[in-house]
Formats: structure tokens, C-alpha cells, sequence
């Protein structure tokens, strides 16, 4: 909703400032409402008015010291610019107070503004009256709220006001939002609250949970009867982790009572006293990080020794990766299930539970696409390994999500994983690891039952100020070296709630077996799960309608790729190719011809037949093949010895018609085609048209490739640039959902 006096504000600072190439602040849009660019903007103003040269974003130590310097306070008695005090009243309005009428008056007004700003803050008696400080300054030119919004707590509000009331004038203590909601700057300001009251200097606290702040809180264990700031301090610890208790000075059986609780929540000893490592677990995400847990995971093969080492730390579960996503990975040669190391955990009476995590270090990773395919591939590799149905898979996202990252790409992502495991039968159930926030919303979300929180990285804004999550199995606290000699192993330590026990038996382990024949009695559900994912993306079993309607529908595209079955086995394994791969590429490309294709293709035939036109050359047939990219993949099969055959000139107009023909009316001859296709991609499409520096050569082709490789492989069918990556990550759902069914056809037929 426009405010008319933010709207004032925008136009005042369009009319005096906007000249962007001198202060750096660009027009703002004039629409009423408050936001870091309305802010931003007033910042830079203020500083120039001030004389500042270097113009900032950041109302930092230097505008702050500038202040203090120029004013000391800000007030009708110390005169600063009409336009200054202008900029004052107009941050004051988008705060949500009465800035006066934007005339440059330091009036009553806006007197009584920074008097409520103040009340609401909790600092007014450190700063009584009607002036503005350094500190509260400040706190005025950002998007902080001193009310409560969106739900907010009025017990985490008070607790706000009083961390800025009690510590505003200590020097490195900066205003905290007081909106009711707990958050980074709320637990960094707790954490500098316990150091001052441990008697830490101006300069030396600084906000970390550090060795010693770490000795200085093992001796303020507070118990029945305990009064004053360290109940206080240890109550609104309680309180943000969002324990039922009030904020208090007096350590009450009800206290006691829910700290016990507390304690067994988080698999502390129930004593109800707030001890150390209650304190720790209440202030930092990793908590006491020299607890004993009975949890592990790594990346380190699980040997007999090591077992024997893990089990005398008081181990029983065992987190390891279901897929190792980069070939040979020098630095992480075991970071996979090894062969044999599930009978050797099982053996020694350890159990596992199974993670997966490819590359999904950023936002641009996680998409509902990238999750069927994730989905699928787990549940393959959970099989191949032997992991027995209702073993819980723990799908990781392994880097800083903020709030709208979840929203936008983590949620979407889980839900194709709980998509992709829904339509293979609810073999398996799903968990979900990564920071506390995207732990929680996922499993509110109803896309995981059980958490394994990574809680190690404390930094991460998923940690800082979130509860742990009610659903935890697992939480990882900590990187420790046990054992020596070769029961030496290099772990994370989990803290293990008992919500998810692993495996401790396994099924034998799925052989990497040549292809065979596809058995007609699974074609159905073949054809349904396709049918459900390609729908799941926006492909409409009918072919769709309107500018993107495809010419064949779904049926018609997996009844011709599967009727070549007998050719396909016998050309995957001649060139120790996975059927799916050759599936996924010839049903993909099948799937998109349209009237733009066909109309292409028109063109094509005109140019070579009648001289009419310039287009030469298009991707034709159901594999989508250009006669050109024919020609280079067949020179290169030929030359490789691979395939026998004439080699012929890609630059020639008869031989591109030539083999354009071919792929454009012999089914047969263009899925004999697509694994040439792969192969010239896997050996980096050697005298390709203007390939990036990037394409480099794979491993030979084999049946074991990563999901990266066969990542690449697919992408490569298409291309480079942009789409074809984006288009590679949805065919890796179906290249998953192929060899789902290959693979049952390989275990059939041993």
C-alpha cells in the first residue's frame, strides 16, 4: 500500500540527490513504499550532507563516526541543514513514524518521532528526550522494525528491547530489531551480551562463541533458585529457541522443568539446570562440540578397522553417500559406498544411513526438475547398493539457502523428489539435510519425515537465530579424527535422536550388468512413469496445443523408441553404452518436433531439391539430427574404428542432404545414430562447430558413468549454452526413470 508521505520522501530525494553519476543514487520509483533502495539512497544523501566524499551504501563506522564528530546528537539545538533534517524526517517515515511535514524543521513533531523510535527500541534511558543519537541513527536508515510484524512475538520483542536497552552504549553493541522475530543479529547480540556480563572489555567481545566465552559460561551453571542477569540471559536463550517459558530474572520449577525437556529434546543429560552445555546448545547452532555422539558421517571408506575405531567412540550409525558425482575424484577417492563396505558395517553390528548429494551448491540447482531426476537417481543407487525398502534417504542442500531460495528452488526441488519416489512405489522415504530453516520448512512442506541438520556450519543464515528442527534424526556438530593406525578415520560427529536407525542389513548389491532385452510385461508402467514426469513439466500426453503443440504425443514417442529395443541392447552393448542413454536422447528429442520443425525442414528440402532459399542444414527426423552433426559423428565413430563406413565432407551440400535424408525418413538409421552421437560428445566433439574451451574429452564410454558424465553426455546431444544445461538437467529425470526399469530388466535375466 502507497504511504503519501514516503511518497513525499521519494520525490524529495528525486528533486534533490538523483543525479546518479555523482552520488551514486539513481531515481527512485515514486510509489509510496519503503525499501532498501529508498534507504540506501537516504544513506548516501545524509553522507553527502555530512561532506563525505566516498558515498556508501552502508551506514558504517565511518558515517557513524561522522555523526559524532559533526554533532555529537542530532537535535533542533545543533542546526544541521534544512535538507539534512529533511532526510531525517523522511527515513523517520518510512519507518512508520511521523516525520513532520518533510520541511526541514526539527520540530516538536519530530521530536515526539524519535521519542516513540526510542521507546520502541528499549533505549530511552540510555537516550532520553527528543534527539537522535549515533547509534539510533543508525538504526533509522535501515529496514528494521521496532514493532512487532508478521506474527512476531511479543516475549521475543521484549527480550529484543532489552538487549538494546541494557547494552546500547557499550561500543561494538549496534540496535537490534525489535519485531518479535529471532534472527542472526538478535543470537550475535546474545552472544555479546554474555561476554560483557563475563566482564569482556569493549574490543575484546566481538559476538563469537570462542574459547572464552566457552570457559566463561562453564561457571554460570544457573539452577532452582537462581536469580538475576544470567537467568535473564539464559530465559531468552530459552525463549528464541522457542521453548514455552517466560522471559525472567527468577529461575522458577517451571524453568527447570522446560530446560529439562529442553535437554532431552536435543540429547543432553535431563539434570534442569542450565549448565554448559545447555548454554551452548541455546546460543550456537553446533552446540557443545565436545559431546560423544552415536552418529557419523564421511567420506571415508568403511573398513574392519575402522569399524572396530567407530565403535569404540560409541558409533552405531553411519551416514555415506550413495553416488560420488566426478570420476575417479582424486580428492575424495572413497567419498562413495565402496564395494563390500555395507557387509562390513553390518558385519561389525553398525548400521547406515544412506545420503545423497550431487552438486547442488548454489540456488540454481534445486528445481523440481533436478529433483525427479535427484529422486530417481537415489533410488537406483539405493538398489544397486542393496539398501532395503524403508530405508530413509537424506537429500542434502549443502549451502547457505536464505528464506526465499527455499521457497523458490529448495521447495520446488523436494517436491520432485517426492514425486520421483512416489511414482517408483514408496520404496524409500525421504530426508532432507542442510541448515535448520531448510530442514523445517521442507518437512512442513510434507516433502521429508525426518532431518539431518547441519548444524556445524553455524554461519550459515539457515542456523543463525532458528530453532532445531522438531523432525531431527541427525545433527551434526562437529569434524573429529578418531582411531589411529588403519582404524584412523577422519568423521563428522552426529548427535543421533533415535528418529532414524539406518540399515543394519543389506540385500546383495546390483552388479553393473550389460543391458538385455526389455520384457514386455513392464512396458505399461514404463510408458505411465514417463508419461507422469513429461506431465509434471508441461508436456501433455496428447502432444499439447496452440504455438507449442508437438506433433507426436507421448505414446507415440515411447512405442517408436521402444520398438527398436533389440537394436538398442545390441548397440549399447557393443559400445558399453547404458540403453537409457540412447532412450532418453532419441524419446526427448522425438517428444519436441513441432510445425516450426516441420516447417523448417520444408525449407531444407527446398534448397537442396530446387535451389530456393539458404537453409541448408536443420535438426530432422525423430532424433532431431542436423546432416551436418550426422556426418561429424560417423567421421568420428569411423575414425575411431568404432563403426565401419565412408567418411564424408560435412562441408558439402550433397553430403549433408545426403545424410539429412537419412535421419529425416529412416527411424532406424537415426537410433543407430544417437549413440555415435554420444560417443563423438564424450570424446569432446572433435571438429565440432565453435565448441567452448569447456568440452573436454570423458572417460572412454562405460556402463558405471557418474551422473555428472551422463550428465554431460546428454547436454552434449543438444549442445552448449544455456538451454542446453538447462535442458540436460530435466532429461536426467528420464534417463533415471529408463534405467530404472533397465536395471530391473538386467537383475531378471542374471
Amino acid at each position: 500500500m502507497a504511504d503519501e508521505m514516503v511518497l513525499r520522501a521519494q520525490k524529495f530525494v528525486n528533486t534533490t540527490y538523483a543525479n546518479g553519476a555523482t552520488l551514486g543514487i539513481s531515481k527512485l520509483v515514486e510509489n509510496g513504499q519503503t525499501s532498501w533502495t529508498v534507504m540506501y539512497a537516504l544513506t548516501r544523501a545524509l553522507q553527502y550532507e555530512m561532506g563525505i566524499t566516498s558515498l556508501s551504501d552502508s551506514f558504517g563506522p565511518a558515517t557513524l563516526a561522522k555523526i559524532a564528530e559533526k554533532y555529537g546528537k542530532l537535535d533542533d539545538t545543533t542546526a544541521p541543514s534544512a535538507n539534512f533534517c529533511r532526510i531525517l524526517q523522511s527515513a523517520l517515515y518510512c519507518k512508520g513514524y511521523d516525520g513532520g511535514d518533510i520541511d526541514g524543521k526539527y520540530n516538536d513533531r519530530v521530536k515526539a518521532a524519535v521519542t516513540k523510535l526510542h521507546q520502541n527500541m528499549g533505549v530511552t534511558a540510555a537516550y532520553p528526550g527528543g534527539s537522535l543519537w549515533p547509534k539510533t541513527t543508525k538504526a533509522l536508515f535501515n529496514m528494521d522494525a521496532y514493532v512487532t510484524v508478521g506474527g512476531g512475538s511479543e516475549s521475543v520483542r521484549s527480550i529484543q528491547q532489552w538487549l538494546n536497552g541494557k547494552y546500547i552504549l557499550r561500543k561494538d553493541f549496534y540496535a537490534i530489531p525489535c519485531d518479535g522475530h529471532h534472527s542472526r543479529d538478535v543470537a550475535k547480540s546474545m552472544l555479546f551480551a554474555i561476554q560483557y556480563e563475563l566482564g569482556m572489555a569493549d574490543g575484546v567481545a566481538n559476538g563469537v562463541f570462542g574459547p572464552g566465552t566457552k570457559s566463561g559460561l562453564k561457571g554460570r551453571t544457573v539452577a532452582m533458585g537462581s536469580t538475576g542477569v544470567w537467568v535473564q540471559l539464559f530465559s531468552a536463550g530459552m525463549v528464541l529457541n522457542q521453548r514455552p517459558v517466560a522471559f525472567t530474572s527468577n529461575f522458577t520449577a517451571a524453568l527447570a522443568i522446560a530446560t529439562s525437556d529442553f535437554q532431552a529434546f536435543v540429547e543432553l543429560p535431563t539434570t534442569g539446570d542450565g549448565d554448559f552445555s545447555t548454554w551452548a546448545s541455546l546460543l550456537v547452532s553446533y552446540g557443545d562440540q565436545d559431546r560423544k555422539g552415536k552418529a557419523c558421517d564421511g567420506v571415508t571408506k568403511i573398513t574392519s578397522a575402522r569399524a572396530q575405531t567407530l565403535k569404540s567412540e560409541g558409533i552405531t550409525y553411519i551416514g555415506r553417500y550413495l553416488t560420488n558425482p566426478i570420476p575417479d575424484d582424486p580428492d575424495l577417492p572413497e567419498k562413495a559406498i565402496q564395494s563390500g563396505e555395507l557387509k562390513t558395517i553390518a558385519d561389525n553390528g553398525l548400521r547406515c544411513f544412506p545420503i545423497y548429494q550431487t552438486f547442488g551448491r548454489d540456488a540454481s540447482g534445486f528445481h523440481y526438475a533436478a529433483g525427479r531426476g535427484a529422486g530417481q537417481a537415489a533410488v537406483n543407487a539405493a538398489l544397486d547398493h542393496g539398501f532395503k525398502r524403508g530405508t530413509r534417504i537424506f537429500f542434502a542442500v549443502d549451502f547457505d539457502a536464505l528464506d526465499h531460495q527455499v521457497t523458490q528452488n529448495v521447495l520446488p526441488h523436494f517436491k520432485g523428489v517426492r514425486d520421483a519416489l512416489t511414482d517408483d512405489g514408496s520404496r524409500f522415504e525421504i530426508g532432507v539435510y542442510g541448515p535448520r530453516n531448510v530442514c523445517t520448512r521442507v518437512g512442513a512442506a510434507g516433502y521429508s519425515t525426518a532431518s539431518f541438520v547441519s548444524d556445524m556450519s553455524s554461519g550459515f543464515s539457515g542456523n543463525f537465530g532458528y530453532p532445531l528442527p522438531a523432525d531431527w534424526a541427525y545433527d551434526q556438530i562437529v569434524t573429529r579424527t578418531v582411531g589411529s593406525g588403519s582404524g584412523s578415520i577422519n568423521i563428522d560427529i552426529n548427535i543421533a535422536s533415535g528418529r532414524d536407525l539406518g540399515q543394519g542389513s543389506f540385500d546383495a548389491p546390483r552388479a553393473p550388468l550389460p543391458d538385455v532385452l526389455y520384457d514386455g510385461g513392464f512396458l505399461n508402467a514404463l510408458h505411465d512413469d514417463l508419461s507422469k514426469y513429461m506431465r509434471s513439466i508441461g508436456f501433455a500426453d496428447d502432444g499439447g496445443t496452440g504455438t507449442d503443440a508437438r506433433l507426436f504425443t507421448h505414446t507415440e514417442c515411447f512405442e517408436t523408441i521402444m520398438s527398436y529395443d533389440s537394436q538398442t541392447t545390441q548397440l549399447s552393448n557393443a559400445y558399453n553404452m547404458r540403453k537409457a542413454l540412447i532412450q532418453t536422447s532419441a524419446y526427448w528429442e522425438m517428444r519436441h518436433y513441432d510445425l516450426i520443425d516441420q516447417t523448417v525442414d520444408h525449407a531444407v528440402a527446398l534448397y537442396h531439391l530446387q535451389g530456393i532459399g539458404t537453409k541448408r542444414d536443420s535438426s530432422t527426423g525423430i532424433a532431431q539430427l542436423f546432416g551436418e552433426m550426422g556426418i561429424r559423428a560417423w567421421n568420428y565413430c569411423i575414425g575411431k574404428g568404432i563403426v565401419s563406413g565412408v567418411v564424408m565432407d560435412p562441408s558439402k551440400d550433397a553430403d549433408i542432404w545426403e545424410m539429412w535424408q537419412k535421419v529425416n525418413k529412416d527411424n532406424a538409421f537415426s537410433m543407430r545414430t544417437v549413440p555415435l552421437m554420444h560417443l563423438w560428445g564424450a570424446g569432446g566433439k572433435p571438429g565440432g562447430i565453435n565448441p567452448p574451451a569447456g568440452e573436454t574429452v570423458l572417460r572412454s564410454m562405460r556402463v558405471d558413468y557418474t551422473e555428472r558424465e551422463i550428465f554431460q553426455v546428454l547436454r552434449r546431444y543438444q549442445g552448449w549454452g544455456n538451454q542446453a544445461e538447462a535442458d540436460a538437467t530435466k532429461r536426467m529425470a528420464i534417463y533415471q526413470i529408463f534405467e530404472k526399469y533397465n536395471a530391473i530388466m538386467r537383475q531378471l535375466a542374471k
